[in-house]
């Protein structure tokens, strides 16, 4: 037997990359129901070789359903995810609403599946950044190691993070710039065509965006909260994938080439790491893969125990949609998920 499953937000980027891993994976789905506000009601989207119809979440009967996976915005998901948790089904939800909630776990599977326990607080799991998402994946087999005491880290983040919008700019902006066309921004606060932004989201007080604060925030709540962290996040000219470049310090000696087996046993990892001019993993090779590349390991000599990393996924696959799916697998594993009543 296997379970009723709806996708809010089902025509958008990571909705429909929810739809495709839930195929992929092979996931026990007995029902599959595609859900949206309702302007977008009547569209349809894929599952595998069937095509649905987008139901309109104000009158879907979400009682009849067992997992609800979310991609939608935090506003949207403030209102409604309480309100479909309150129907029965666990919800996953991919925006940045609960994650800091103390009573909503926050999830990576590889990295604190453990955390799912208390998912009927609130009946909702967050999913996490998706810079955090492949970070946390990254670091974890080297905190258990030898327990990392900072990191710092500046990421290069492709448009698709931004969604469609980001996505057609980049895209139009491009072609513009070939046809001595008008690139003037409209999703970005600057031209990202043949350009770098180095800002993500909205200043804090402090300096930092509030993307960067995410990433401090989430991986203290997910891995370690006495871990120092600070973070640059950039945008960067590049549909899919988001990479990272991570300094790390840790508490005891870790050799380059203990750190690249450590990984290379690690779930949810593949190291490519050769010392010549192609040994290394781009966003571009890990778009429409389900793992995080490591690359680059190499000792950082300026201090006794440091750590150079590149750090590369596809952003829409485990920084958001993969690691729903992954979830609701991880629910299942530990027989936490129990189907609502028909």
């Amino acid at each position: 037997m296997g379970y009723r499953v709806a996708v809010v937000g089902a025509t958008g980027n990571v909705g429909r990359e929810m739809l495709n891993i839930l195929e992929e994976l092979r996931f026990p789905v007995d029902e599959i129901h595609a859900v949206a506000s309702r302007k977008s009601v009547g569209k349809e989207v894929s599952f595998g070789d069937r095509t649905l119809k987008c139901k309109d979440v104000e009158t879907f009967d979400f009682s009849k359903v067992d997992i609800v996976l979310m991609s939608v915005s935090g506003t949207f998901s403030k209102e409604w995810s309480p309100k479909i948790a309150a129907k029965g089904p666990v919800v996953i939800d991919n925006s940045s609403a609960w994650r800091m909630d103390p009573d909503v776990p926050l999830v990576v599977p590889e990295v604190n599946p453990e955390a799912a326990d208390g998912w009927r607080k609130k009946g909702i799991i967050a999913n996490p950044n998706c810079s955090t998402a492949q970070l946390v994946v990254a670091l974890k087999p080297l905190h258990d190691e030898a327990k990392i005491l900072r990191a710092v880290v500046s990421t290069y983040q492709s448009v698709s993070g931004a969604g469609k919008e980001g996505m057609d700019e980049l895209w139009d902006q491009t072609k513009a710039i070939y046809m001595l066309g008008p690139t003037a921004p409209k999703k970005f606060p600057k031209q990202i065509a043949f350009n770098v932004i180095p800002f993500i989201g909205a200043f804090q007080d402090d300096g930092y965006t509030d993307e960067e604060q995410k990433m401090w925030n989430e991986t203290h709540k997910i891995l370690d909260p006495d871990i120092k962290l600070t973070v640059t996040c950039v945008r960067v000219p590049v549909m899919v994938g988001h990479s990272e470049a991570v300094n790390l310090e840790f508490a005891d000696f870790i050799s380059d080439e203990d750190a690249r087996d450590i990984l290379r046993e690690a779930p949810g990892i593949q190291v490519i790491d050769k010392r010549d001019d192609t040994g290394y993993i781009t966003p571009k090779e890990a778009q429409g893969e389900f793992d995080v590349f490591v690359s680059r390991i190499r000792q950082d000599t300026t201090i006794p125990n440091g750590l150079n990393l590149w750090v590369v996924s596809d952003n829409l696959r485990k920084g958001a949609a993969l690691n729903a799916v992954q979830i609701a697998q991880l629910l299942v594993k530990r027989g936490l998920l129990e189907k609502v009543d028909a």
